[in-house]
């Protein structure tokens, strides 16, 4: 299915705003293919065309609890180009793009820094959050095989996924690699 859906993400306690989807910007995914949590998605599927929703997606079915573990102290100097460091890299709030050592590509928030390391939270900005989703179905209808083919395309995650659907960054003028 092809689903767009407006709705309000509340977390916290008590709960503040966090995400909006409005009729203008919705969000919208396919539905089978991993491109939702899969609680809401369980959720939009069982709410009507033009039908409203209300419901919370507990933290350990969301983006999991808070791992301590996840927050890593990490040398500046792998982040070198060309034996120089922009500093401006490590600026507290910062998303870093990281390669693990089989070349996944993930993305860490720069906690803080010092002159020689950059401490780095791994967690997801939603982690340990109860999400509490209100809002209306406002498209779901059934997905055209063109329209999966190319959601399931490989994208570029290097330059914010403007690459071709070839996974070809030739296109898109960056130099981030993708394959």
């Amino acid at each position: 299915m092809y689903i767009a859906v407006t709705y309000d993400l509340y977390c916290g306690e008590p709960e503040e705003l966090m995400e909006r989807a409005t009729e203008k910007q919705p969000f919208t995914f396919y539905s089978g293919i991993g491109m939702a949590l899969d609680r809401f998605e369980k959720e939009i599927l069982a709410t009507e065309l033009n039908g409203t929703f209300d419901f919370t997606i507990p933290a350990e079915e969301a983006y999991g609890e808070y791992d301590d573990e996840a927050v890593i102290t990490l040398e500046k100097e792998i982040f070198s180009v060309d034996g120089k460091i922009d500093e401006e890299l490590f600026t507290e709030g910062n998303i870093l793009p990281l390669l693990d050592s089989e070349g996944n590509r993930f993305n860490g928030s720069v906690v803080k820094s010092d002159e020689k390391t950059v401490t780095v939270d791994l967690n997801h900005p939603l982690a340990g959050e109860n999400l509490h989703f209100v809002g209306k179905v406002i498209i779901k209808r059934e997905a055209k095989d063109d329209e999966i083919a190319n959601a399931m395309a490989p994208s570029c995650s290097g330059c914010g996924g403007g690459c071709s659907s070839e996974g070809n960054c030739s296109s898109c003028g960056c130099d981030c690699s993708c394959e």
